[in-house]
């Protein structure tokens, strides 16, 4: 099956055809480090992570750019509120966005080019595009006339005419309200880059641009971000770099946002969760499972219920790995994924329909241990293992062995050896048939959340989901 996604410029699912045979390039927009990311941040790098990961199982070799963008309004006001340089602001949230990733199982991207890196390319940018005509410079700032584009807006299908652009503090000169800011100029106390248009710092728009066109060139098969990204920000993208020259974008891919009480997630209203203490409450397993569950273009709405039914969803994939591996040990890691996934993942990345899949061969593979029947038992086992390790979600890798699923593991041991106590005396008792006894011990560790199951090799319990 050919793989397809939904292309926001097109507005349908198109057939995937890369710019290179075998090789996929992917430009995302990354983080804009005024602050520590929550969950609705960071489930952007997830969703595009699982895109990734199903384009290498695919046979793709995959250049992954993801920004950061370390300069901008919100950074200056952090800066300001805060008496510490931007600089110093930038940084240390950049530090928590990759600790982020890097709890949730993110793989490195390719590249992570950050904004101030690149004033020279923005610079070029900018001066190809006034002399082109498609740019102005006025009171030190420069601004791209959107009149000259006639393709402007085509990706958000707005009209022009009724069209309000996002205005900054400072932008004056504009011929046009519409225009938008490639360049800002300095203001007392703000950090500034000497440029030939005079000194001050780049818009936000333009650093996508500029950082796209040195480390994907002229033209990359897919863009991404989340749909919030949509307008301003990679319309005006489009409408730089194609005046530039690039054909830029071949394909445009948005996630959807993470909401609280209908919402977007977002620390100026207040209503954010920082993945930095949801690691806390919950194994950074399951909060992968739960933000990468969803079809990335679905909003998710955040609620504890919610992430305790995914936290239970997961333990019984788990539950059932877990006693495969008691009962046939090691197996083969390398088995290709079950058609019906392969499907499911080719049509628009719909992780749903594809765990779906993982459910049922794990209904199946329990269905086989209670028949005792060890061939089916380690089909499913490396089919499951296989589908989660495309998703990035393999409980057994050793990628998950690490930090807080270490701590975990360590309080599984001393649990199950507690537990362990308990179920000697319960099959003592049952020996000398002491029935009463047996089935009080088992009803004392129901009560305290735990499912014993009596098996051939002996009993084994698991956490009773909710």
């Amino acid at each position: 099956m050919t793989l397809r996604l939904y292309d926001t410029s097109a507005r349908q699912i198109r057939d995937f055809s890369p710019l290179e045979p075998g090789c996929v390039s992917i430009y995302l927009c990354g983080a804009t480090v005024q602050a520590a990311p929550h969950i609705g941040h960071i489930r952007s790098g997830l969703n595009f992570d699982i895109m990734r990961r199903w384009f290498a199982y695919r046979g793709y070799a995959v250049t992954f750019v993801r920004n950061v963008t370390d300069i901008d309004d919100k950074i200056i006001v952090k800066a300001a509120e805060q008496g510490r340089p931007w600089w110093a602001i930038g940084y240390a949230n950049e530090r928590a966005f990759n600790a982020a990733y890097d709890a949730l199982g993110c793989l490195p991207p390719t590249g992570e080019p950050r904004a101030t890196g690149h004033i020279p390319e923005m610079v070029e940018m900018m001066r190809v595009l006034i002399d082109r005509g498609h740019a102005y410079t006025a009171d030190g700032n420069v601004y791209f006339d959107v009149r000259s584009f006639p393709a402007y807006l085509g990706l958000s299908n707005q009209d022009l005419d009724n069209l309000r652009q996002p205005a900054g503090e400072g932008e004056t000169g504009k011929r046009d309200p519409r225009d938008f800011a490639m360049w800002k100029a300095a203001k007392p106390g703000e950090p500034f880059w000497e440029t030939p248009f005079g000194p001050g710092r780049p818009g936000w728009h333009l650093e996508c641009s500029a950082m796209a066109h040195k480390y994907l060139g002229r033209a990359f098969d897919i863009h991404g971000g989340g749909v919030d990204l949509v307008f301003p920000h990679h319309e005006n993208e489009i409408a730089q770099s194609r005046a530039f020259g690039d054909e830029f974008a071949r394909y445009w891919a948005h996630n959807a946002w993470v909401t609280m009480s209908g919402e977007k997630m977002s620390k100026s209203l207040g209503n954010s969760v920082l993945v930095s203490e949801m690691v806390k409450q919950w194994r950074p397993l399951v909060l992968r499972y739960y933000l990468a569950g969803p079809h990335y273009r679905s909003t998710i709405e955040y609620s504890p219920e919610s992430l305790r039914e995914a936290d239970a969803a997961f333990a019984r994939i788990e539950g059932f790995l877990q006693r495969g591996a008691e009962l046939i040990g090691d197996v083969a890691q390398d088995v290709p994924v079950p058609d019906a996934f392969a499907e499911a993942m080719d049509d628009d990345f719909a992780v749903p329909q594809a765990l779906a899949v993982v459910h049922t061969t794990v209904r199946q593979g329990n269905a086989a241990l209670g028949e005792g029947d060890k061939a089916a038992v380690a089909t499913a086992v490396a089919e499951v293992r296989a589908m989660l390790g495309v998703l990035g979600m393999d409980p057994l890798d050793p990628a998950w062995s690490g930090g807080g699923q270490q701590e975990g593991a360590g309080l599984h041991s001393v649990v199950d050896s507690l537990v362990g106590l308990v179920l000697q005396q319960r099959q003592a008792a049952r020996q000398r048939k002491d029935y009463a006894a047996a089935d009080a011990l088992r009803d004392d560790l129901q009560r305290a959340g735990l499912t014993i199951e009596d098996t051939p090799s002996g009993p084994r319990w698991e956490l009773t989901g909710d």
